[in-house]
């Protein structure tokens, strides 16, 4: 480490600080500012002058002042008190007042306990990973692990009771092992190995769940232009999803959105524990208002605290909006630094940034041998809408999945907006097999199906739009009609519904199989001789609200929906 009074702050512009440390400092190393002791990160080295991204507003800080290099890089401290909390980039806790979000100090575990019950006794052999106890009376059992780099015989474990953040639970191999735990951001946890795509992360929304499926430990990008829905979307799936744990990163956000998602959480009763939604969720929160600087260690913040539980082996969905935010905050510091800009101004190592922020997803074994996943979930916000410019172009590359919301889609009110032509699933036969092995064997060819009936209306809607649905032949006039009941009765999705804001698996299947099977019923109808005309004169209206109509996991009211319409459309002739 550096002596500290060796090191002082040369020059100051914006939150890019020059110093001298004339002791030595490493790349990544974390230097305290002034006498407010401003957190700050080392950048770039030329001799013994350190160049430092400072994460806090420098005013105030002048050439001069005293610089403290702390000798390690930015580290996040994690424990149990993450679940429920709301924080900065850094991993601070933040507090609310009027509505705004204001920065905190210290940690959220200052002067809180929580109950300790050992699982391991003095003489067991550890390993790295393993597990020494649990934490109890959460909501949900979260174990407390031997670090990484440790390993040995369990010298001294602590009995069960109520223990602080820092004080020992055990000593392994001669280390102590605290309640609370640090780990470099930028630094992916080790595993034992990373596993293929076994299981589907259901979302509780029909057109992704049944069309563009993602997998426990996936990743999936959601461009799309401002208005057609993207936090909405993210939201849904934050309240809906059965992931154990959720980390929702609201990069460069507007506060009123992220206090909204609080208010949320707080209030929804969470299906999958009986508590509060809030409760297994982490809130990392660097919003329009707050230091740009920040969102740039917010991103690897939020995957490092996925990664802490992940080693739980609990499945972790990381959702981070928007990552187009937090590319900006890196071509407004490359500039800075007086880099030569790429494209559009971003820096260089544009590609290699979201690649490594992507790549820290995936399905795990871990270091103790439990299965665990992290699945990165991103938001791009595309000047314009253009899906071309850099963020975009570079992140489709390195994703599994892409939800692209369709403006048009939007400006119809027909929510989620994902655009079926535009979106892709990179891992949907692997998941149609672990369907198969859950007890749907049909879900591949039932995704099919209803993929071919948009397919052949798009094609179909220009030549509507030139000369008009009278003029086409009775079969492609139930295409357009198949698609109009895909769309309205199937994909459309009310997030403001009791009923249509969640829906099941079965839900989804029953639905889909009532469409196909109303569509089936039309063409051979059409096949029979039956005009076009008489078909779409069909009232399909309880068909359309079976979907409002039924519970979120009534499967059996679509069913009766469905057996009305076909009663109306009678028999072949």
């Amino acid at each position: 480490m550096a002596d500290p009074g060796s090191s002082r702050v040369l020059r100051v512009a914006g939150p890019l600080v020059e110093v001298v440390c004339e002791g030595g400092v490493a790349m990544h190393d974390v230097v305290l500012l002034g006498p407010e002791g401003l957190p700050g990160e080392v950048v770039a080295i030329a001799g013994d002058v350190a160049s430092v991204q400072a994460y806090e507003y420098t005013g105030g800080l002048a050439p001069g002042h005293l610089a403290r290099p702390t000798g390690r890089p930015l580290r996040a401290p994690l424990g149990p008190w993450l679940l429920g909390g709301v924080f900065d980039g850094l991993l601070r806790p933040l507090t609310g007042a009027g509505g705004w979000l204001l920065p905190g100090s210290g940690t959220e575990a200052d002067g809180r306990t929580w109950r300790f019950v050992p699982a391991a006794a003095p003489g067991d052999e550890a390993v790295p990973g393993g597990v020494l106890g649990e934490w109890a009376g959460g909501s949900m059992p979260l174990r407390v692990l031997v670090p990484p780099d440790v390993s040995g015989p369990v010298e001294r474990v602590a009995p069960e009771g109520p223990y602080g953040a820092d004080e020992v639970l055990a000593v392994v191999g001669g280390a102590p092992v605290q309640a609370g735990a640090e780990w470099p951001i930028r630094r992916p946890r080790p595993v034992r190995e990373r596993l293929d795509v076994a299981e589907p992360l259901h979302t509780g929304q029909r057109v992704i769940d049944l069309l563009f499926p993602v997998a426990r430990g996936g990743t999936v990008a959601v461009p799309g232009g401002f208005g057609t829905g993207k936090t909405v979307l993210l939201q849904q799936i934050a309240k809906w999803c059965d992931a154990d744990v959720i980390v929702y990163v609201g990069c460069g956000e507007r506060g009123n959105e992220l206090a909204e998602v609080m208010a949320e959480f707080t209030e929804l009763d969470d299906p999958r524990t009986g508590g509060r939604l809030v409760d297994r969720t982490v809130v990392v929160a660097n919003t329009s208002n707050m230091p740009m600087m920040a969102r740039e260690a917010s991103v690897h913040t939020g995957v490092t605290v996925a990664e802490y539980f992940r080693d739980m082996g609990l499945d972790v969905v990381v959702i981070a909006d928007s990552t187009s935010r937090w590319a900006e905050a890196l071509r407004e510091f490359s500039s800075r630094m007086g880099e030569l800009p790429a494209e559009e101004g971003y820096p260089a190592d544009l590609a290699s940034e979201l690649a490594a922020f992507y790549e820290r997803a995936g399905a795990v074994r871990t270091l103790g041998g439990t299965r665990g996943s992290v699945t990165v979930l991103g938001a791009v916000s595309p000047p314009g809408g253009d899906l071309t410019e850099p963020v975009t172009a570079h992140t489709e590359r390195f994703v599994r999945g892409l939800w692209t919301l369709d403006r048009e889609l939007a400006y119809a009110r027909h929510y989620p907006a994902v655009s079926w032509s535009g979106s892709f699933a990179r891992d949907a036969a692997a998941l149609g097999a672990a369907h198969a092995r859950a007890g749907d064997p049909g879900w591949g060819e039932r995704r099919s199906r209803v993929a071919a009936l948009l397919t052949e209306a798009d094609r179909l809607a220009d030549l509507v739009d030139l000369v008009g649905i009278a003029a086409l032949p009775g079969p492609e006039r139930v295409s357009v009609l198949a698609g109009r009941l895909v769309r309205e009765g199937l994909l459309q999705q009310s997030a403001l519904s009791a009923h249509d804001a969640y829906c099941s698996p079965e839900k989804t299947a029953a639905l889909a199989d009532a469409v196909l099977a109303v569509v089936a019923r039309c063409r051979e109808l059409v096949d029979a001789g039956t005009p076009a005309e008489t078909i779409e004169e069909t009232d399909f209206t309880p068909l359309l609200r079976a979907r409002e109509a039924a519970g979120p996991r009534d499967a059996d009211a679509v069913a009766v929906g469905c057996a009305a319409v076909l009663s109306a459309l009678g028999e072949p002739r």
